[in-house]
């Protein structure tokens, strides 16, 4: 996980060098303080989907370069294998699985996400992104809070939200949850 952190830390750093883009520009667009995003930068905190989803979509480039470092080059169709999914692990408790991410010019963002159980007392903070987000639980128990409002996914129950709405998710019950993400 650490390592994953620090080549999107790499990946986010050599973007705004490139772009030559102010980091007081970055932090705006990532939402957080200057500190923060240096932070990011540094590898020392986690970006998140959500804030890298905001900067390829203000910036014009494919999140698989943020999240896996490769531009998607297919087009017609892109065929993910089982097991040969692009993944980054962006907190100790968080795995993505890109299930598009050789495609080129996608309309949607499609993962297969995996959380962990938080340690006991410990919990997530909230977080937004532009668009939409539909999610479909496979395996667990998902709490998904969307402002004030806490909803429970059961496997084969889905969830479509703004999700410029702030929101996190959490396992139940002790155990893992597997679910597909749509991020529109």
């Amino acid at each position: 996980m650490a390592e994953d952190i620090r080549h999107l830390a790499q990946r986010l750093k050599g973007l705004r060098e490139v772009l030559e883009i102010p980091i007081e520009q970055m932090a705006q667009v990532c939402e957080t303080s200057i500190e923060h995003y240096l932070k990011m930068e540094s590898g020392e905190a986690d970006p998140g989907v959500y804030r890298l989803s905001r900067v390829a979509k203000k910036f014009g480039i494919s999140l698989d370069v943020l999240l896996f470092g490769e531009e998607p080059r297919m087009v017609g169709y892109f065929v993910t294998r089982k097991g040969q999914s692009t993944q980054v692990e962006t907190r100790n408790d968080y795995k993505y699985e890109g299930l598009a991410s050789g495609f080129k010019d996608r309309k949607v963002e499609p993962f297969f996400t995996t959380i962990d159980p938080l340690p006991e007392g410990k919990n997530r903070s909230k977080n937004r992104h532009n668009g939409q987000e539909w999610d479909y639980v496979l395996n667990g128990v998902l709490e998904i809070t969307l402002g004030d409002k806490i909803i429970v996914l059961n496997p084969g129950d889905c969830i479509y939200f703004d999700a410029n709405n702030p929101h996190c998710m959490r396992a139940l019950n002790n155990a893992k949850v597997e679910f597909l993400t749509v991020i529109i």
